[in-house]
Protein backbone atom coordinates (compact mmCIF):
# COMPACT_ATOMS: atom_id res chain seq x y z
CA UNK A 1 0.00 0.00 0.00
CA UNK A 2 1.58 3.33 -1.03
CA UNK A 3 2.40 5.80 1.75
CA UNK A 4 0.08 8.76 2.04
CA UNK A 5 1.72 12.18 1.52
CA UNK A 6 2.00 14.31 4.65
CA UNK A 7 1.25 17.54 2.79
CA UNK A 8 -0.78 18.84 -0.11
CA UNK A 9 1.12 19.05 -3.40
CA UNK A 10 0.91 22.86 -3.51
CA UNK A 11 0.61 25.90 -1.30
CA UNK A 12 -2.61 27.89 -1.15
CA UNK A 13 -3.41 31.50 -0.33
CA UNK A 14 -5.87 31.38 2.58
CA UNK A 15 -7.83 34.14 4.27
CA UNK A 16 -6.61 34.80 7.81
CA UNK A 17 -10.20 34.70 9.07
CA UNK A 18 -10.30 30.99 8.18
CA UNK A 19 -7.24 30.17 10.33
CA UNK A 20 -7.45 29.19 13.98
CA UNK A 21 -4.25 29.01 16.08
CA UNK A 22 -3.43 25.67 17.68
CA UNK A 23 -2.57 27.59 20.83
CA UNK A 24 -3.12 31.26 21.76
CA UNK A 25 -0.30 33.80 21.74
CA UNK A 26 -0.23 34.96 25.36
CA UNK A 27 1.10 38.21 26.77
CA UNK A 28 4.06 36.28 28.17
CA UNK A 29 4.91 35.09 24.64
CA UNK A 30 4.56 38.64 23.31
CA UNK A 31 7.23 39.81 25.73
CA UNK A 32 9.79 37.26 24.54
CA UNK A 33 12.69 38.08 22.24
CA UNK A 34 11.50 35.39 19.83
CA UNK A 35 8.15 37.14 19.32
CA UNK A 36 9.83 40.51 18.77
CA UNK A 37 12.27 39.01 16.27
CA UNK A 38 9.55 37.23 14.30
CA UNK A 39 7.36 40.35 14.36
CA UNK A 40 10.18 42.52 13.01
CA UNK A 41 11.07 39.94 10.36
CA UNK A 42 7.47 39.58 9.10
CA UNK A 43 6.91 43.34 9.00
CA UNK A 44 10.20 44.17 7.30
CA UNK A 45 10.72 41.18 5.01
CA UNK A 46 7.35 39.42 4.83
CA UNK A 47 6.52 35.78 5.50
CA UNK A 48 9.35 33.77 3.96
CA UNK A 49 8.35 30.42 5.51
CA UNK A 50 4.66 29.59 4.89
CA UNK A 51 2.30 28.66 7.71
CA UNK A 52 1.54 24.94 8.06
CA UNK A 53 -2.19 24.26 8.45
CA UNK A 54 -4.62 21.34 8.49
CA UNK A 55 -8.33 21.11 7.81
CA UNK A 56 -10.43 21.67 10.94
CA UNK A 57 -12.51 18.51 11.25
CA UNK A 58 -15.06 20.24 13.47
CA UNK A 59 -15.56 23.29 11.25
CA UNK A 60 -15.80 22.69 7.52
CA UNK A 61 -13.89 25.26 5.48
CA UNK A 62 -11.68 26.32 8.37
CA UNK A 63 -8.07 25.41 9.16
CA UNK A 64 -5.97 24.82 12.27
CA UNK A 65 -2.47 26.36 12.31
CA UNK A 66 0.04 23.64 13.21
CA UNK A 67 3.12 25.79 12.76
CA UNK A 68 3.26 29.59 12.54
CA UNK A 69 0.96 30.84 15.31
CA UNK A 70 3.17 33.85 16.02
CA UNK A 71 3.42 34.69 12.30
CA UNK A 72 -0.39 34.51 12.11
CA UNK A 73 -0.75 36.90 15.05
CA UNK A 74 1.72 39.39 13.54
CA UNK A 75 -0.02 39.25 10.16
CA UNK A 76 -3.37 40.03 11.79
CA UNK A 77 -1.88 42.92 13.74
CA UNK A 78 -0.33 44.25 10.52
CA UNK A 79 -3.73 44.36 8.80
CA UNK A 80 -3.03 41.54 6.34
CA UNK A 81 -6.04 39.53 5.15
CA UNK A 82 -4.43 36.40 3.66
CA UNK A 83 -1.20 34.42 3.52
CA UNK A 84 0.37 31.44 1.76
CA UNK A 85 -0.11 28.15 3.62
CA UNK A 86 1.17 24.61 3.27
CA UNK A 87 -1.73 22.24 3.93
CA UNK A 88 -0.90 19.13 5.98
CA UNK A 89 -2.98 15.98 5.66
CA UNK A 90 -2.37 15.17 9.35
CA UNK A 91 -4.07 17.53 11.80
CA UNK A 92 -2.04 16.51 14.84
CA UNK A 93 0.32 19.26 15.94
CA UNK A 94 2.15 16.82 18.21
CA UNK A 95 2.87 14.52 15.29
CA UNK A 96 3.93 17.41 13.08
CA UNK A 97 6.32 18.84 15.65
CA UNK A 98 7.89 15.43 16.25
CA UNK A 99 8.45 14.75 12.58
CA UNK A 100 9.71 18.18 11.55
CA UNK A 101 12.96 19.54 12.93
CA UNK A 102 13.11 23.20 13.69
CA UNK A 103 14.79 25.31 11.04
CA UNK A 104 18.03 23.66 9.91
CA UNK A 105 20.99 25.58 8.51
CA UNK A 106 20.33 24.68 4.85
CA UNK A 107 16.73 25.82 5.28
CA UNK A 108 18.03 29.09 6.75
CA UNK A 109 20.31 29.42 3.71
CA UNK A 110 17.36 29.06 1.33
CA UNK A 111 15.22 31.50 3.29
CA UNK A 112 18.02 34.06 3.13
CA UNK A 113 18.34 33.57 -0.64
CA UNK A 114 14.60 34.00 -1.03
CA UNK A 115 14.62 37.23 0.99
CA UNK A 116 17.53 38.59 -1.07
CA UNK A 117 15.64 37.73 -4.27
CA UNK A 118 12.83 39.90 -2.94
CA UNK A 119 15.21 42.83 -2.75
CA UNK A 120 16.16 42.72 0.94
CA UNK A 121 19.84 43.58 1.44
CA UNK A 122 22.17 41.44 3.54
CA UNK A 123 22.71 44.32 5.97
CA UNK A 124 18.95 44.78 6.35
CA UNK A 125 18.50 41.06 6.96
CA UNK A 126 21.21 41.14 9.61
CA UNK A 127 19.55 44.09 11.36
CA UNK A 128 16.10 42.48 11.28
CA UNK A 129 17.36 39.12 12.57
CA UNK A 130 19.72 40.73 15.11
CA UNK A 131 22.82 38.93 13.79
CA UNK A 132 26.15 39.97 12.32
CA UNK A 133 26.13 40.80 8.59
CA UNK A 134 29.09 38.43 8.08
CA UNK A 135 26.91 35.64 9.47
CA UNK A 136 24.25 36.36 6.82
CA UNK A 137 26.85 36.44 4.04
CA UNK A 138 28.36 33.17 5.18
CA UNK A 139 24.96 31.45 5.29
CA UNK A 140 24.15 32.85 1.84
CA UNK A 141 27.26 31.13 0.45
CA UNK A 142 26.67 27.96 2.51
CA UNK A 143 26.21 25.56 -0.42
CA UNK A 144 28.91 26.99 -2.67
CA UNK A 145 31.04 23.98 -3.62
CA UNK A 146 28.58 21.48 -2.10
CA UNK A 147 27.03 18.97 -4.52
CA UNK A 148 23.23 18.73 -4.73
CA UNK A 149 23.08 15.12 -3.48
CA UNK A 150 25.08 15.90 -0.33
CA UNK A 151 22.97 19.01 0.31
CA UNK A 152 19.79 16.93 -0.06
CA UNK A 153 21.02 14.41 2.54
CA UNK A 154 21.70 17.21 5.04
CA UNK A 155 18.62 19.27 4.13
CA UNK A 156 16.85 19.02 7.50
CA UNK A 157 19.87 18.27 9.71
CA UNK A 158 21.35 20.62 12.26
CA UNK A 159 24.83 20.65 10.78
CA UNK A 160 27.57 22.91 12.11
CA UNK A 161 28.25 25.68 9.60
CA UNK A 162 31.97 24.91 9.84
CA UNK A 163 31.31 21.31 8.76
CA UNK A 164 30.59 22.59 5.26
CA UNK A 165 34.14 23.97 5.06
CA UNK A 166 35.43 20.39 5.44
CA UNK A 167 32.93 18.97 2.93
CA UNK A 168 33.87 21.66 0.41
CA UNK A 169 37.40 20.23 0.19
CA UNK A 170 36.07 16.87 -1.01
CA UNK A 171 35.02 15.82 -4.48
CA UNK A 172 31.27 15.32 -5.03
CA UNK A 173 31.28 11.53 -4.63
CA UNK A 174 33.18 11.75 -1.33
CA UNK A 175 30.88 14.56 -0.14
CA UNK A 176 27.93 12.20 -0.55
CA UNK A 177 29.76 9.40 1.30
CA UNK A 178 30.65 11.80 4.13
CA UNK A 179 27.07 13.10 4.35
CA UNK A 180 25.73 9.52 4.48
CA UNK A 181 28.13 8.71 7.32
CA UNK A 182 27.11 11.85 9.22
CA UNK A 183 23.45 10.86 8.91
CA UNK A 184 24.15 7.23 9.85
CA UNK A 185 26.12 8.27 12.95
CA UNK A 186 23.80 11.21 13.69
CA UNK A 187 26.91 13.37 14.13
CA UNK A 188 27.05 16.76 12.41
CA UNK A 189 29.80 18.49 14.38
CA UNK A 190 32.79 20.18 12.79
CA UNK A 191 35.15 17.80 14.60
CA UNK A 192 33.46 14.76 13.00
CA UNK A 193 33.46 16.43 9.58
CA UNK A 194 37.18 17.15 9.94
CA UNK A 195 37.78 13.52 10.97
CA UNK A 196 36.05 12.38 7.76
CA UNK A 197 38.15 14.87 5.82
CA UNK A 198 41.35 13.53 7.40
CA UNK A 199 40.29 10.00 6.42
CA UNK A 200 39.68 11.03 2.82
CA UNK A 201 42.25 9.75 0.28
CA UNK A 202 44.09 12.43 -1.72
CA UNK A 203 42.40 11.20 -4.91
CA UNK A 204 38.98 12.19 -3.47
CA UNK A 205 40.00 15.73 -2.55
CA UNK A 206 39.43 18.83 -4.66
CA UNK A 207 42.74 19.61 -6.45
CA UNK A 208 44.80 22.02 -4.38
CA UNK A 209 42.89 21.35 -1.15
CA UNK A 210 44.59 19.84 1.88
CA UNK A 211 43.07 17.60 4.52
CA UNK A 212 44.39 19.66 7.41
CA UNK A 213 45.46 16.65 9.46
CA UNK A 214 45.99 17.54 13.12
CA UNK A 215 49.41 17.81 14.66
CA UNK A 216 50.89 14.56 15.91
CA UNK A 217 48.95 12.37 13.47
CA UNK A 218 51.32 9.91 11.80
CA UNK A 219 50.97 8.38 8.36
CA UNK A 220 50.15 5.04 10.00
CA UNK A 221 47.34 6.62 12.04
CA UNK A 222 46.04 8.38 8.93
CA UNK A 223 46.03 5.10 6.99
CA UNK A 224 44.15 3.44 9.86
CA UNK A 225 41.54 6.22 9.84
CA UNK A 226 41.08 5.75 6.10
CA UNK A 227 40.59 1.99 6.48
CA UNK A 228 38.11 2.47 9.33
CA UNK A 229 36.23 5.07 7.33
CA UNK A 230 36.03 2.70 4.34
CA UNK A 231 34.87 -0.13 6.63
CA UNK A 232 32.20 2.08 8.19
CA UNK A 233 31.03 3.10 4.74
CA UNK A 234 30.64 -0.59 3.75
CA UNK A 235 28.72 -1.32 6.95
CA UNK A 236 26.47 1.66 6.32
CA UNK A 237 25.63 0.41 2.84
CA UNK A 238 24.81 -3.06 4.18
CA UNK A 239 22.48 -1.55 6.79
CA UNK A 240 20.92 0.68 4.13
CA UNK A 241 20.11 -2.37 1.99
CA UNK A 242 18.11 -4.07 4.78
CA UNK A 243 16.67 -0.94 6.43
CA UNK A 244 13.30 -1.07 4.68
CA UNK A 245 12.63 -4.71 5.57
CA UNK A 246 13.92 -4.27 9.15
CA UNK A 247 11.75 -1.19 9.65
CA UNK A 248 8.67 -3.04 8.35
CA UNK A 249 9.37 -5.92 10.76
CA UNK A 250 9.62 -3.45 13.65
CA UNK A 251 6.35 -1.73 12.69
CA UNK A 252 4.55 -5.08 12.49
CA UNK A 253 6.01 -6.22 15.83
CA UNK A 254 5.01 -2.92 17.44
CA UNK A 255 1.45 -3.30 16.13
CA UNK A 256 1.24 -6.84 17.51
CA UNK A 257 2.53 -5.75 20.94
CA UNK A 258 0.14 -2.78 20.94
CA UNK A 259 -2.83 -5.12 20.37
CA UNK A 260 -1.60 -7.40 23.15
CA UNK A 261 -1.39 -4.69 25.81
CA UNK A 262 -4.71 -3.17 24.65
CA UNK A 263 -6.45 -6.49 25.35
CA UNK A 264 -7.79 -6.16 28.95
CA UNK A 265 -7.45 -9.87 29.76
CA UNK A 266 -3.91 -10.14 28.39
CA UNK A 267 -2.86 -6.87 30.04
CA UNK A 268 -4.22 -8.02 33.40
CA UNK A 269 -2.45 -11.38 33.15
CA UNK A 270 0.86 -9.74 32.25
CA UNK A 271 0.57 -7.22 35.11
CA UNK A 272 -0.17 -9.96 37.64
CA UNK A 273 2.33 -12.60 36.49
CA UNK A 274 4.94 -10.90 34.29
CA UNK A 275 5.04 -7.26 35.32
CA UNK A 276 8.56 -6.68 33.95
CA UNK A 277 7.56 -8.02 30.54
CA UNK A 278 4.40 -5.89 30.54
CA UNK A 279 6.42 -2.74 31.29
CA UNK A 280 8.92 -3.63 28.56
CA UNK A 281 6.11 -4.13 26.01
CA UNK A 282 4.67 -0.72 26.92
CA UNK A 283 8.09 0.90 26.61
CA UNK A 284 8.68 -0.64 23.17
CA UNK A 285 5.27 0.51 21.89
CA UNK A 286 5.76 4.05 23.23
CA UNK A 287 9.31 4.38 21.86
CA UNK A 288 8.35 3.07 18.44
CA UNK A 289 5.36 5.43 18.35
CA UNK A 290 7.64 8.46 18.80
CA UNK A 291 10.23 7.14 16.35
CA UNK A 292 7.92 6.37 13.40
Amino acid sequence: MPAQPAFSARMEELALELLSPLKPVTEAVRRTQKFKQIATSVREIGVVEPLVVAHDRKNVGRFIVLDGNIRLEVLRESGETSTLCLIANDDEGYTYNNRINRLAIIQEHRMILKAIERGVSEDRLAAVLSVNADNIRRKRRLLDGICADAASLLEDKHVSINSFDALRKMLAERQVEAAELMVAMNKYTVSYARTLLAATPEAQLVPGKRRGVGKGVTEEQLALMQRESAGLDREFRLVDETYGADHLDLVLAKGYLARLIENPRVAKYLREHHRDIALEFIRIVEQQATAV
